[in-house]
């Protein structure tokens, strides 16, 4: 008995380092594809001067401890609203749902969102804005993102080490939209782009 307790213990240990490696890989892909994306012209945010240097975004070291099982909970009864952005456009948002989630032993919840006029290629994403306590000081004050597709089921994985500045962080040539105060973590989130730096 006590061998087959061992072995099951092995195996669970096994499976949990697996699924890490899986969590670090793709936050290395995403790190990736950002770099690429901030060195090409046609996709960086960055003025000619400033790319021409670039060589990388500076991210926090990956922590699995900052990716997270939430549970989903639609909101269809909501109404569209104008969301406040950094400069007069107003993009028409609706609330989507509110995701639930647990970090550092306690509680959270942040909404989701879904632009009511997506560009072509996005009408399957939803906008996942947030501030946390770590605003201003290593992150851009302005809060940070994270992509989401349309949920499939009532669980979502967040991941945190793959949150990133608007490219309002990086350029005033931008307009982005402004985290609503109700998506505000009173939690440090050292995980994901640092704040920038020219």
């Amino acid at each position: 008995m006590k061998k087959y307790i061992l072995l099951l213990l092995l195996f669970a240990a096994g499976f949990g380092n697996a699924q890490n490696s899986e969590k670090i890989r793709s936050v290395k892909d995403f790190q990736k594809q950002m770099n690429r994306d901030f060195k090409d012209p046609e996709t960086s945010p960055l003025p000619p001067k400033e790319r021409k240097k670039f060589t990388a975004l500076d991210f926090f070291s990956i922590d699995t401890a900052f990716t997270v099982v939430a549970e989903f909970v639609r909101t269809p009864y909501e109404s569209p609203f104008e969301m406040p952005t950094t400069t007069d456009r107003k993009p028409v948002y609706v609330k989507y749902g509110e995701l639930f989630f647990s970090l550092k032993g306690k509680e959270f919840k942040l909404n989701v969102y879904q632009n009511q006029d997506p560009k072509k290629g996005y009408e399957d994403y939803l906008f996942l804005p947030f501030t946390d306590l770590t605003n201003g000081e290593t992150t851009y004050s302005g809060g940070r993102y994270l992509d989401m597709m349309l949920p499939k089921s009532s669980e979502v994985l967040l991941d945190f080490n793959k949150a990133y500045n608007p490219y309002c962080a990086y350029s005033g040539d931008y307009s982005c939209p402004l985290v609503p105060q109700e998506n505000h973590l009173a939690v440090e989130i050292p995980a994901g782009v640092k704040a920038y730096q020219k």
